[in-house]
């Protein structure tokens, strides 16, 4: 590993990861003379896949996915192509009429410890639809890929199931990495953290993984940060995080309580019709960041009795968000604010689905479908595209050949250094 080791003390690879970065933020990657094929898994309603893809500025073509929800592979067939397969990986894989295609890229998050609906046999401790990343880590072999990521919820990283999940992709042949990532950090307006599993064949991907972050939670940039491949590093002249005013500021109040057949971003931006109490209990938490507990202590009468008796925890249910931070974690009830922080900071409502899109950095050209419950959770469920954007920044490097061309280098010198 020595002479990759002093290639990346000699900054080649950061220098690298800035160039790419800058230009896909300036939309330079997409005039890119190769492509890469990549397989999205789980895929939902296509989060992960957009972020990969040349909208935002990268030269990865999706070309099949996979979910068990209808609704979800309708939206990604509206967005990438008629390409998405409905149904149950399991059953999918073991159908002789089904060929996996070759993939330089697999990408997904499958879920742990889940198992299909359709399961008849849900009670077998053997039965696979349990640990679905076994499916996953099928299509990678299948596909040939030379590269997967994976990504789940951050309580996944440590447990048995993640040991296994690395044995499995080592017995493959990939090296294997793993962090968590937290979304503002990336230019995404929300405070979501997730986890990322990624693996390579032909070099550690520790050595540009985790990305180096690109946005700041402090208001002032530090003058000078060290560029090292620690995790904690940003990359040169990170921004401020983004907030929920940079994300929603420009909408207008929403008008009616169904998806209108108007052009986006109004198309999704509707409001509810919350009871005379809710209305209430809205306008006796008129301030950024009130939350439950607030409303308790302002208006008791307005109060349910849980809220009453769980005098710890919680502090985001029925809150508000702040203008100047980025929002709360976006789930699938978002228009819910019993659920969450989830009420606008200003107006009393809570907020629309546009707005909680624009939380999770999806475009407003991106097309939903489906009724306003199953766009919800294709909204919630998904991997902000802008997130993944930065972690496809990571995946272009390595597949771009820079490290075959380094460890096949000096009449073939570097490739036994890399095996001692």
């Amino acid at each position: 590993m020595y002479k990759l080791n002093r290639l990346i003390n000699e900054g080649f690879l950061l220098n690298e990861d800035e160039a790419v970065y800058n230009a896909r933020c300036s939309n330079k990657i997409k005039q890119h003379n190769r492509t890469y094929k990549l397989i999205d898994l789980f895929s939902g309603a296509g989060g992960m896949s957009l972020g990969f893809s040349r909208q935002f500025g990268h030269p990865f073509q999706s070309i099949w996915a996979n979910d068990f929800n209808k609704f979800c592979v309708n939206t990604y067939n509206q967005n990438f192509g008629s390409h998405c397969v409905h149904g149950d990986i399991v059953d999918i894989l073991e159908s002789n009429a089904v060929t996996i295609p070759k993939a330089d890229v697999v990408i997904g998050g499958p879920p742990c410890q889940g198992f299909s609906l359709l399961n008849k046999n849900r009670d077998r401790d053997d039965d696979p639809r349990k640990k679905l990343w076994k499916p996953y880590l099928d299509v990678v072999k299948r596909s040939e890929a030379v590269i997967f990521v994976m990504e789940n919820v951050p309580q996944l990283l440590g447990t048995l199931e993640h040991a296994e999940i690395i044995e499995q992709a080592t017995s493959l042949g990939f090296k294997v990495w793993q962090d968590k990532l937290l979304a503002a950090d990336y230019g995404v307006p929300q405070t979501r953290t997730r986890a990322f599993i990624i693996g390579c064949k032909f070099v550690e991907p520790s050595i540009l993984f985790p990305p180096r972050k690109t946005h700041l939670k402090d208001v002032e940039t530090p003058q000078k940060l060290e560029l090292s491949f620690d995790k904690d590093e940003y990359l040169p002249h990170p921004q401020k995080w983004q907030t929920v005013k940079d994300a929603i500021g420009d909408l207008p109040e929403p008008e009616g309580i169904q998806i209108r057949n108007v052009a986006p971003p109004l198309n999704l931006h509707f409001g509810r019709s919350p009871t005379e109490l809710s209305k209430k209990r809205y306008r006796a938490i008129p301030e950024q960041g009130m939350n439950r507990f607030d409303l308790q202590r302002r208006a008791p009468e307005l109060t349910p009795n849980c809220w009453i008796k769980k005098k710890t925890g919680g502090t985001d249910l029925f809150g508000r968000l702040w203008w100047d931070r980025p929002a709360v974690t976006i789930r699938t009830e978002f228009f819910k604010p019993e659920k969450g922080r989830y009420l606008h900071p200003e107006q009393h409502r809570p907020i629309t689905h546009r707005e909680a899109a624009r939380f999770q950095s999806f475009p407003d050209s991106f097309k939903f479908t489906g009724s306003k419950i199953e766009i919800a959770k294709q909204i919630g469920n998904a991997v902000p595209p802008l997130l993944a954007a930065r972690v496809a920044d990571i995946v272009k490097i390595l597949l771009d050949g820079n490290y075959n061309k380094w460890m096949s280098s000096q009449n073939g010198q570097e490739a036994e250094l890399c095996r001692t």
